[in-house]
């Protein structure tokens, strides 16, 4: 099933990528990207946090979404979508809102990568400043609404983004609190379209998250 990764990276590194466990936030159109590539490239250790129901308005960007499951959990979906690729992975479903209260019970069940593909400031925030404590590895993605160019995007830190507004909030609640950490992110370097609503495609969003798994995968790669 792995024969073309394990081609790529070697057989001991692939192994570190079977034994790596990682933490999903969000699986809306960048987390579901994010969960198909890390089913698709190996990690066998993979837990996903969200608490939203799909949505008709979902079809066009998440990838667990159909006609056929309009109201179910993004959770139970994408669980099911992850077991048919590979059954033997080992992926585990978190259905609730990330909050102050309960962020370091689910942080304290241990991981090597978090991958923050949420669309909540508060939450995004709270996944930077506790990187301080915890030994895990954080990859955020920022802002993908509004957004027609791929080729835009980049993995980063987050002092170094332009155009992206999601972003430019977050720095200053970092220069607030005085984080002194680099900050991994993907952003993309294209103007926002000036539209009323938070208009989004697949184009963007999806390659975001592919991006957040190749951070993941070069990290690896470059300790071994």
């Amino acid at each position: 099933m792995f024969e073309r990764m394990i081609s790529l990276v070697g057989e001991e590194v692939f192994e570190i990528i079977q034994e790596k466990k990682v933490l999903l936030i969000g699986l809306g159109g960048v987390g579901s990207y994010a969960l198909e590539a890390l089913v698709r490239n190996g990690f066998m250790k993979v837990t996903v946090v969200d608490y939203d129901k799909i949505e008709l308005s979902n079809v066009n960007r998440q990838l667990m979404t159909d006609s056929t499951n309009i109201g179910h959990s993004k959770v139970i979906e994408s669980l099911l979508r992850a077991k048919r690729i590979n059954p033997t992975i080992e992926i585990d479903g978190i259905e609730k809102k990330i909050t102050n209260e309960n962020i370091e019970d689910i942080l304290n069940m241990g991981f090597d990568y978090v991958i923050d593909a949420c669309d909540d400031i508060s939450v995004k925030f709270l996944l930077m400043e506790k990187t301080i404590h915890y030994s895990y590895t954080l990859i955020s993605c920022m802002g993908t609404a509004k957004k027609m160019d791929p080729t835009k995007l980049e993995i980063t830190t987050l002092e170094k983004t332009a155009n992206d507004p999601l972003a430019r909030i977050l720095r200053k609640k970092v220069k607030s609190a005085a984080l002194n950490k680099k900050i991994h992110v993907v952003s993309s370097r294209e103007l926002p379209l000036k539209t009323e609503s938070l208009g989004s495609n697949n184009l963007v969003p999806s390659v975001a998250g592919l991006l957040t798994v190749s951070f993941i995968i070069q990290d690896i790669l470059k300790f071994h």
